[in-house]
């Protein structure tokens, strides 16, 4: 089985802003402010509608036989189109199980939204048994199907009153939760410049939903024990290898059990 994590970091989509309101000639941060606030008297949250989100980061971890690894798609540079495309055509390649927090709630329809206005195809993503009967029966798409594992919405039982964040769930199992950076600061580091920033704040959540969905599986009986132990470890030592400031600061965080 070729597990798939996977996370996004959006911005406004200022571009459509302009043409929503007919803001031309307006700077991108009041633009933003005027999406924020038109929302805000529409719904009494300045939180966007997932159409009006651009992304600008996707991060994702494999773990495939003998591969685990994580990193961020394409370069800082790369544009949304490419960014997008590369996930898909991740899909397309390998077809595998994919993992998310609020995936299904989020991630999945801007996705979706982009893909739609960038024209990039993915056949097998959108199969539901067209081309693969098994797909009719366990799909992407579906809610209830497990090729997409939405784990705030399966470990709160489908019930919008009972969803977590998921820095709490994994600063609840010891893990090390958000370091430096949050959802609501992507904007702020993205109009300063900082896209790497925010690719390594993007991977860090990436590992934070890959170690929950480990101990999901061990409650699943998925994983013993041993193989917990084995996985955690896995990931420790990939951590301790990369070279990379982010991951060797997310290890630090991430003390070891008593014993271990």
């Amino acid at each position: 089985m070729t597990t798939l994590v996977f996370d996004i970091e959006t911005v406004p989509d200022v571009a459509l802003g302009r043409r929503l309101y007919d803001l031309d000639g307006i700077a991108d941060g009041e633009v933003a402010k005027a999406m924020a606030f038109q929302q805000l008297q529409a719904t009494g949250s300045e939180f966007l509608p997932l159409h009006q989100q651009r992304i600008v980061a996707i991060s994702v971890l494999l773990r495939r036989q003998d591969e685990l690894k994580v990193w961020s798609l394409g370069h800082p540079d790369s544009d949304e189109a490419e960014l997008v495309r590369r996930f898909f055509d991740g899909i397309d390649r390998y077809a595998p199980e994919l993992v998310s927090w609020n995936g299904g709630g989020f991630d999945l329809p801007v996705l979706h939204y982009r893909a739609l206005l960038h024209g990039v195809a993915s056949r097998r993503y959108w199969d539901v048994g067209e081309d693969d009967r098994e797909f009719r029966f366990n799909n992407y798409l579906s809610r209830f199907h497990w090729r997409h594992l939405d784990l705030m919405d399966v470990l709160s039982g489908f019930q919008g009153r009972a969803r977590a964040r998921l820095d709490d769930i994994a600063v609840m199992l010891g893990f090390p939760g958000k370091l430096g950076m949050d959802g609501s600061r992507v904007w702020e580091a993205y109009q300063a410049g900082d896209i790497s920033g925010i690719r390594n704040y993007c991977e860090t959540d990436v590992i934070n939903t890959y170690l929950v969905y480990l101990r999901f599986q061990h409650i699943r009986s998925l994983l013993d024990e041993a193989g917990l132990a084995h996985e955690l470890a896995r990931l420790r030592g990939m951590l301790a290898g990369s070279g990379q400031p982010h991951l060797a600061a997310f290890l630090a965080a991430w003390p070891q059990p008593a014993g271990a």
